[in-house]
């Protein structure tokens, strides 16, 4: 079972403290923490800390909402106990309100503003720009899905309303975009393109490529790649997009940064196991990944038994590098890759992408780490053009993945899958970020608890 943040939950031991226990006893603690937190955080007026808005669908418990933006006033540990942010949440626009709501109780008690729009967010009432950065996390709640499969959740039109504040105000502040910048090529490309044009600091994207490594291990920066495969768990186009923020992230340290991506292909079911035996991803490469992530580890051949629904997608880059992600659940649950680099000794590198599948998720607190870097300076700590790279390219494999009459752009058909040419994906982009291994964990506890 998935939890409400996109994540594995833990084992149904541990779910005695699930979400029943939550609106119960959960409510009762985060109120307990909220009185305290009144009487000791100080007046906006007061506080020198950065003001910022939230711009989301659902801010439940465990929501991506929850796990970034109440790091901003329930510190980094989510339970009053840990490092404060120098980021102030000032208001927040929530879109649904579903029964488990959280965010009109923390709104009472740590005195941040529920906007009824988003200019009203952005604004707080002023009716010009009031707050010095945005945080829009559409990943909850109750939206249609698109013919691909993907959630089209509100990120372009949450996108647009704030661009006419920036726009009516005459000034722009940093934009963090959670996860993908949208669900389509055409609103990841509409909102990177703005950004650039209005000079808007934008970051976006995944919390698992900046998490911990196990081994903690890259690819060495400048080496030439020959292959890469990356394994995935979960639901396809929620943790498939994961998977391809991890392998843009690893690729784009090779000779050359990210060169562009001419196609992509995608097979489903039975004949995934066709493409293994005949070599179109590397075996060894499959198996040193699943090393990392699977206990114990599974027999290739014992993969067909244990996977009912396989799905493998593959990357064509513009210099000749090739890239497989699979999809196997029941073998495995977690991220993984391995890869070989293009030289005489072929090393091979492999390593697991690891999060903290508990409370308090603190992945997350890495990735609102790199938030508040870019809140604080105006200067992205990643660049955007990786997210706006897996956003389209999540786009086409699910596309690829889809019967002809239902894909609009041409595409070329073999027995065992589609490939799918992408002309918009051929581009490149230089990268200074460089993974490093974080500080260890905080101690996690169920998934229930505060």
């Amino acid at each position: 079972m998935d939890s409400p943040s996109g994540h594995r939950l833990p084992s149904r031991r541990s779910r005695t403290t699930g979400p029943g226990r939550w609106l119960l006893g959960g409510a009762a603690l985060l109120a307990g923490l909220a009185l305290q937190a009144a009487a000791d955080t100080p007046s906006a007026a007061a506080d020198a800390r950065k003001p910022v808005a939230v711009l989301t669908t659902v801010y439940r418990h465990n929501s991506h909402s929850d796990v970034i933006a109440s790091r901003l006033v329930l510190t980094d540990r989510l339970d009053g106990t840990g490092k404060d942010s120098p980021l102030r949440l000032a208001s927040a626009y929530v879109e649904q309100r579903p029964p488990n709501d959280i965010s009109r109780l923390l709104a009472a008690s740590h005195r941040f503003r529920i906007a009824t729009n988003i200019a009203d967010a952005l604004t707080l009432g002023t009716g010009t720009l009031a707050v010095e950065g945005v945080l829009l996390i559409a990943e909850h709640g109750d939206y249609p899905k698109s013919p691909t499969g993907n959630t089209q959740y509100p990120k372009r039109r949450f996108w647009d309303e704030t661009l006419a504040v920036f726009r009516k105000s005459g000034r722009v502040v940093p934009v963090f975009v959670d996860k993908h910048l949208a669900d389509t090529w055409e609103d990841a490309r509409h909102i990177h393109q703005t950004a650039q044009e209005m000079g808007i600091p934008l970051m976006a994207g995944s919390s698992v490529p900046g998490s911990w490594r196990f081994p903690p291990v890259d690819v060495p920066r400048g080496e030439a790649l020959e292959e890469v495969v990356v394994l995935t768990y979960g639901s396809t186009d929620h943790y498939g997009f994961h998977a391809l923020e991890c392998l843009q992230a690893v690729v784009e340290q090779r000779r050359g940064g990210e060169t562009g991506i001419r196609a992509v292909r995608s097979v489903q079911g039975e004949a995934v196991w066709s493409e293994l035996a005949r070599g179109a991803l590397s075996r060894e490469l499959s198996e040193a990944a699943l090393r990392t992530v699977a206990d114990p580890v599974p027999a290739l051949e014992d993969l067909p038994k244990r996977v009912p629904k396989p799905i493998l997608w593959q990357v064509e880059y513009a210099d000749g590098l090739k890239a497989s992600v699979l999809e196997a659940n029941g073998a495995y649950q977690g991220w993984a890759g391995a890869w070989r680099l293009r030289r005489p000794d072929r090393a091979i590198g492999a390593t697991r992408f690891w999060t903290q599948e508990a409370r308090p998720a603190a992945h997350f607190t890495l990735l609102l780490n790199g938030i508040e870097r870019m809140m604080l300076t105006g200067k992205p700590s990643w660049t955007a053009r990786r997210t706006l790279m897996t956003s389209g390219l999540l786009d086409a494999l699910l596309q690829a993945g889809m019967p002809d009459a239902a894909t609009s752009s041409s595409s070329a058909i073999s027995a065992a899958g589609r490939r799918l040419e992408t002309p918009w994906l051929d581009w490149g982009y230089p990268s200074e970020w460089r993974w490093r291994q974080p500080p260890p964990p905080p101690p996690g506890r169920p998934w229930g608890e505060q």
